[in-house]
């Protein structure tokens, strides 16, 4: 049984069959560059030529690139030449470019541009309306397609940097038909969603055809009325689209974008200690400014004496106080000799008043005693007191009181009188 060719063995008849057709060894073609990638490494040029109903991928090797007269980027309408070949590892027919020239700019380019200008006039772009982004967000909106890469990328920057950020996934298709309008709707939803302030938009890389729904007027203007700020992150870093250029931050990828809006937490911690020890070595400083300038206060303090100056007033207080005691010494002698002179002639004088009064008070008594009514009860008599010892004169005030007591000479007896019944 025959068991046909091998593929490696097709390859190579169509690749012959390619060769053997001369129409495809000197091809000139002008079309639209599209997904242009440069490798810095090899230097070669892969991208895509295309018109409105179909492309080819196209390389150019490092020694055309070269001599080629410009360095294209997407969209530019360019004349090539070169041949078509069939590239056996992978079965993939290719346009080798050998030279590379203008030809006007393609129509999506010109679409972009046109745009581009009109909002700019607006002044969607200016950077006085560009809004700073918060140092540590409450909550990041992502507006991005729910099984992207870009999704993944950006849990993935987000969960090593700081992961107690919350986020929450607005899905959105990032390509074809109808993508941009599904875009600016997710966008108009982030004013919905509380403690969200700020918003990541974007997608991983593609060519200007898969990217082309983040040049969307729509969405442009949905952004520019974003009440939170927002961060474009769209393709690579080569990629520019109108959504980068209305944002309020453009980051070259959506990993990019991650890295700016999510701070990094050790990074946090490390601010935080530098902060502190910064902080620490200001007050050291200012302290030992101060302590300075204690010091030099100090000393001028002290080129003024003020305490040698109030050694001297007090030494003349001394002085003073010294000279005060002796004169109030001296003085206080003096009084105590005319003191004691006038305490003997004072006594002296009172000793005689004394006598006269006591001799006076004797002649006094004698005569008290001569009238006293003690010495009527002596010989007998009473004396009747009411209960507030008022002495009762006579029976008809001893009528008006229950409660009488009666002084004898050698005491008192307390009585109660009847009433008659």
């Amino acid at each position: 049984m025959n068991e046909g060719l091998s593929v490696s063995e097709l390859n190579l008849v169509i690749l012959e069959s390619l060769r053997r057709e001369p129409r495809l060894r000197n091809v000139t073609v002008t079309a639209e560059i599209s997904g242009f990638k440069h490798y810095l490494s090899s230097g070669h040029w892969y991208f895509a030529l295309k018109d409105a109903q179909a492309s080819i991928p196209c390389v150019m090797f490092r020694q055309n690139t070269v001599h080629a007269a410009l360095k294209p980027k997407d969209g530019d309408r360019v004349t090539v030449n070169g041949y078509v070949e069939l590239y056996p590892r992978d079965g993939r027919v290719q346009f080798y470019i050998l030279s590379l020239k203008a030809a006007g700019v393609g129509s999506l380019h010109e679409q972009f541009e046109a745009l581009k200008q009109k909002l700019q006039a607006e002044g969607l772009f200016d950077p006085g309306r560009k809004r700073i982004l918060p140092q540590i967000p409450k909550k990041v909106a992502v507006i991005t397609s729910a099984s992207g890469a870009a999704l993944h990328d950006i849990l993935s920057v987000s969960g090593m940097r700081n992961p107690s950020i919350p986020i929450v996934l607005i899905p959105s298709a990032v390509q074809g038909e109808g993508a941009g309008a599904e875009l600016a709707a997710a966008v108009r939803k982030v004013s919905a969603l509380r403690d969200v302030d700020v918003v990541l938009i974007g997608r991983g890389g593609g060519s200007q055809e898969d990217l082309w729904c983040f040049n969307d007027e729509g969405l442009a203007r949905a952004i520019a009325s974003c009440p939170v700020p927002v961060v474009s992150g769209v393709g690579h870093e080569v990629d520019f689209t109108i959504c980068d250029f209305v944002s309020d931050v453009r980051a070259s990828t959506p990993s990019n974008a991650a890295e700016i809006i999510f701070p990094d937490l050790s990074e946090l911690r490390n601010r935080v200690r530098l902060f502190g020890t910064a902080l620490s070595r200001a007050m050291n400083q200012q302290v030992h400014s101060r302590m300075l300038l204690l010091h030099q206060r100090r000393e001028r303090l002290q080129m003024f004496s003020p305490e040698r100056r109030l050694h001297r007033l007090r030494e003349r207080v001394d002085q003073l106080r010294h000279s005060l005691e002796k004169d109030m010494l001296f003085a206080v002698r003096e009084k105590e000799d005319r003191l004691t002179e006038a305490r003997v002639l004072l006594l002296q004088q009172m000793d005689r008043k004394l006598r006269d009064r006591e001799y006076l008070m004797g002649r006094l008594q004698a005569r008290l005693e001569a009238i006293s009514p003690l010495k009527v009860l002596e010989r007998g008599y009473a004396l009747v007191y009411d209960s507030e010892d008022r002495v009762i004169p006579d029976a008809m005030r001893a009528q008006q009181h229950t409660d009488m007591r009666i002084r004898f000479r050698d005491g008192s007896v307390q009585v109660s009188r009847k009433e008659k019944g």
